[in-house]
């Protein structure tokens, strides 16, 4: 089977895939926000809820156990996803920003102090912007971005001058650009960073559906990644760390889970991972997670790169015959998205009229406004943002309605 001739073979999994909008047949190219749901991950959610629900950990009884089993086995798949040496060092959070004030709020209030410097990358999603913002007011610390050239790709040479004239306490770098779809050189980034002495924290919300991801090749110290993005659930994801690292924090959340022992004179916390997972969970997205992810790995993430590749390709070759459209983001190593602006036109007007043609992309700043402003685009670009289940034939109609669109408003 050739990597063209991946979406005949899935998309029947995908219901809503065969839905209509404005009578109109559904071209979804709105991946990077969030990827539709195989059947075998909207079943495991229906099953749990239908057959075995019940709350994790310390049951006695038997919905208690497979709840348990399940919802834990969740872990495991992630830990061997990813490559961690063990699940003590994989944390359950709601998504990746979530995990990510996990990283500031325990190891940043302990670590940072004032006049320390955090680094960041210009095109960053404010996930990873606005929660080392915060912690740098309170500390009085400073964030400091580093440069991106004007293809989308990161500056190397700005990243090694920081680190020097800074000593940064912390680097944070997004693994793959949901804006511009860059995969950065997230390896050679850890690399400089840890020998310059700071610790690392790898955005990957737009690497894991996309590419094969191991801890120990990329020498991080912190990854995060989210479960809606990669065909699972909303409302889970995780954050891994270096067991060492983990062992060290304080809790961020008080409550339920995250304790040995309670009373009134004080409180003695739980071993890692379940420290930094107060409360009840989501135990049915935790459960559908992994099924998301056994479903991507049955594909194989080898062969949805390349096809993702393929429509990249293919897209950014189609639009380049459009007048006056500029691709935004022309990196040789991309994921499955392409942005891209209209002289004279409103990325918002462009979008409208592409919905009516049942094309369903995203408009505006993609939580980047920082990378917008960077790159002179005060409107944001129009994006479309590709899967394993998106064809070259969805990629050709959703072109000639954005050609349709932008003569209706000339």
């Amino acid at each position: 089977m050739t990597h063209s001739s991946l979406p005949e073979r899935i998309r029947r999994d995908f219901p809503i895939l065969s839905r209509t909008v404005h009578g109109k047949p559904l071209v979804y190219l709105d991946n990077a926000a969030s990827a539709q749901k195989p059947l075998a991950v909207i079943e495991a959610q229906r099953e749990y809820l239908s057959n075995y629900h019940a709350n994790i950990h310390r049951g006695a009884h038997h919905l208690a156990q497979l709840a348990t089993e399940a919802y834990e086995s969740t872990r495991q798949k992630i830990a061997n996803h990813i490559g961690a040496y063990t699940t003590d060092e994989v944390i359950f959070t709601a998504g990746s920003t979530d995990a990510i004030n996990l990283v500031a709020q325990s190891w940043g209030r302990t670590n940072i102090a004032e006049g320390d410097t955090i680094l960041v990358t210009q095109m960053e999603h404010h996930a990873n912007i606005v929660p080392w913002q915060m912690l740098c007011e309170e500390k009085r610390a400073r964030l400091i971005p580093i440069a991106v050239h004007p293809d989308g790709t990161l500056d190397l040479d700005d990243l090694d001058q920081a680190l020097r004239q800074h000593e940064p306490k912390l680097v944070g770098v997004v693994h793959a650009s949901n804006t511009l779809g860059t995969i950065n050189p997230v390896e050679a980034v850890c690399r400089a960073a840890k020998a310059a002495g700071a610790i690392t924290v790898v955005d990957g919300s737009q690497a894991l559906p996309h590419l094969a991801i191991n801890m120990q090749t990329i020498g991080c110290d912190f990854y995060v990644a989210t479960g809606h993005k990669a065909y699972g659930p909303t409302g889970v994801g995780f954050l891994w760390g270096r067991k060492a690292l983990l062992n060290a924090m304080p809790p961020w959340r008080g409550g339920g889970e995250m304790i040995h022992s309670v009373s009134f004179e004080g409180t003695t916390y739980n071993e890692i991972p379940h420290k930094f997972e107060a409360g009840t969970p989501h135990i049915s997205g935790g459960i559908a997670f992994g099924v998301a992810l056994d479903w991507m790995n049955g594909i194989g993430l080898e062969s949805i790169h390349h096809h993702e590749t393929e429509l990249v390709h293919h897209a950014q070759s189609a639009l380049e015959t459009i007048p006056n459209l500029k691709v935004i983001g022309t990196a040789n190593q991309k994921v499955g998205v392409v942005s891209m602006v209209v002289d004279g036109h409103h990325p918002y007007d462009l979008g409208t009229l592409l919905d009516g043609q049942g094309i369903a992309v995203r408009t505006g700043h993609h939580c980047t406004e920082p990378l917008m402003a960077h790159m002179g685009l005060s409107s944001g670009t129009l994006r479309m943002s590709f899967a394993a289940y998106t064809t070259r034939e969805e990629i050709d109609r959703a072109v000639i309605a954005l050609e349709r669109a932008i003569n209706m408003l000339n």
